[in-house]
């Protein structure tokens, strides 16, 4: 490919509102640009990109037994509405009415319509495992798109779906694609952890993510260095304290704590440490009826952690946080000032840590006070935890769950998660085959999704500098640039040029190029930006020397290498795809 017919179209700034380092290279590599908010054109050489991730994608999914078709992007409401998704998954499902005013969405997920394929192709047991897949735009009506095409409304997508006779083959198949996905990540060329994660909405049981390594992501991985352990922080276990709790050694006080509503005010007040306190947070149950002792419950943490709401849903159901009115009624006092000891009008549920704590500090349910020396089952024969939960986010240097080390955070991109659907909506779409026996079943699924242009992205934070962007070979928009300097205006250069270009192009590489009349800073500043690992270039000098001068891009400077070694040299310096 030659610049001249490729379409360069780079820019010195990016727009103010580019937050992320990979929104702002996009733009000036003329990757994207903006059409609406969350919605972007892809742009030549940003399209290469993703048509490189596509190909690696499919390549791996064609190899691990996955058969590729394309379903429609608008969908109709009635297969939403037996999924009961139309109503639950919320005002990020586009909806529309054709002229018929009949309802319809534009996909952002696909579980209805594959499974109604199922339903109406695979009757029999003979007909299971297939596992299908799409790579193909998808919508989601993003309430505040932001970060380019990191949190865009219209992305590409890989989304695949498995159907099965039984449980144990879903699970083989899961571990088909936790290693298909993990070959894929790796061809990428980025770093990345599989953590364990929560299905979402989604729905299911077990569930993966693959998250690439990058301190800008919205995610936070808690992981040991010393074992396989990894987790979303929204799964990551917190664990029994070791050890036995302490006896009491204090009397149970009320002291005056005017105007402290908060454990670091209190703690601060009182000459204590902050994990000697004990916050109460107020929820509601949105859902009774799930073995609660009423719908007003107290989430009992240390003062130092903090509530996972996902955790906690977990526990309670639905729920959401009590407002003020509501706790004056059932606690007499305001927010800021609550805590456990009371005549007990509620379920409390206290964190694990909690209930291994002594001499602790807690609101004392009357304005302007906390109480000091607090022990469970001493001072109140009432004061013991309804349950003991794990209900807090884990922090660095946590004991890991699998006994092995401690716990290390670091922040990463979703670019892939897997589900164990299994009958979530086989059973809601009716989705049903023959068994070996004759009777109806329904089919246990799987569903595997991968963020293509999200990669596109997700790299370019993985993978930059300050003169741009540094592309993993797989997925440069050019493994490599020609740069023949005054090509236009100088006949051996310009024939040498297109002797090497036409060698390397028909051995295979991937070549852009750069016949632009352009001065060689702006070619070189051009290529760099765009991320394209190797460079070449050709000169008078060298020409005359008989080399061409070679430039990794992350390399800091150049070294010649002679002309007719270059097709070795680079083929050399390609590291395995």
């Amino acid at each position: 490919m030659r610049t001249s017919r490729h379409f360069i179209s780079t820019i010195k700034e990016a727009p103010a509102d580019a937050e992320l380092v990979s929104h702002r290279l996009m733009i000036r590599a003329g990757m994207i640009r903006r059409l609406a908010a969350g919605i972007y054109t892809w742009m030549p050489a940003g399209l290469r990109v993703v048509r490189k991730i596509e190909a690696i994608v499919r390549e791996e999914m064609n190899r691990a037994g996955a058969t590729e078709l394309s379903m429609p992007l608008v969908q109709p409401a009635e297969l939403w509405q037996e999924s009961d998704r139309w109503a639950s998954y919320g005002p990020e499902l586009l909806r529309f009415k054709d002229r018929h005013e009949r309802d319809f969405v534009i996909q952002p997920t696909s579980e209805e319509v594959i499974t109604e394929i199922a339903r109406a192709e695979l009757r029999s047991y003979r007909r299971l495992p297939v596992h299908f897949y799409q790579i193909q735009t998808k919508f989601r009506d993003e309430r505040r798109p932001r970060f380019g095409v990191m949190r865009g409304r219209e992305f590409v997508m890989k989304d695949g779906y498995s159907f099965h006779a039984d449980y144990a083959d879903l699970e083989r198949e899961y571990r088909n694609m936790y290693d298909t996905y993990s070959r894929i990540f790796t061809r990428l060329g980025l770093r990345f952890r599989v953590v364990a994660a929560d299905t979402g909405a989604i729905g299911g049981t077990g569930s993966h993510e693959f998250q690439v390594l990058a301190d800008s992501g919205e995610d936070a991985i808690a992981y040991c260095p010393d074992s396989d352990y990894a987790a979303n922080l929204e799964m990551a276990e917190a664990v029994f304290p070791i050890g036995k709790r302490k006896s009491p050694g204090r009397q149970m006080q009320k002291v005056a704590t005017p105007g402290k509503t908060t454990c670091a005010d209190v703690a601060k007040l009182l000459g204590l440490a902050l994990d000697q306190t004990v916050k109460a947070i107020a929820v509601v149950r949105e859902d009774a009826a799930q073995g609660a002792v009423g719908k007003f419950v107290l989430l009992a943490l240390r003062g130092d952690h903090d509530l996972n709401e996902v955790k906690a849903e977990k526990v309670l159901g639905k729920f959401r946080f009590a407002t003020d009115e509501e706790i004056q009624q059932a606690l007499g006092c305001r927010p800021g000032y609550i805590g456990p000891v009371s005549g007990r009008m509620f379920t409390l549920y206290c964190d694990r840590t909690v209930a291994a704590m002594s001499d602790f500090v807690c609101g004392a349910n009357e304005e302007g006070y906390h109480l000091t020396g607090v022990n469970w089952g001493r001072d109140l024969a009432e004061l013991q935890p309804d349950f003991i939960v794990d209900i807090r986010n884990v922090r660095e240097g946590d004991p890991s769950p699998d006994g092995k080390g401690r716990l290390k955070i670091q922040r990463g991109i979703e670019v892939g998660h897997i589900f164990q659907l299994r009958t979530k909506y086989s059973e809601a779409l009716n989705a049903v085959f023959l068994d070996d026996k004759g009777a109806a079943r329904p089919m246990e699924m799987g569903c595997y999704g991968i963020g293509i242009t999200r990669i596109a992205a997700a790299a370019i934070e993985q993978h930059h500098d300050e003169r741009g962007i540094v592309f993993p070979r797989p997925i440069a928009p050019f493994e490599a640039c020609l740069v023949p300097i005054g090509f236009h205006k100088n006949a051996a250069v310009r024939a040498a040029a297109e002797k090497l270009y036409a060698e390397l192009v028909a051995a295979g590489i991937d070549l852009l190029l750069e016949d632009r009349d352009e001065r060689p800073g702006v070619l070189f500043a051009d290529m760099d930006l765009l991320g394209i690992p190797h460079r070449l270039v050709i000169s008078e000098r060298g020409l005359a020397a008989g080399t061409i001068e070679y430039k990794g891009r992350t390399e800091a400077t150049p070294h010649d290498v002679p002309l007719g070694d270059a097709l070795r040299f680079l083929r050399d310096r390609f590291t395995p795809a």
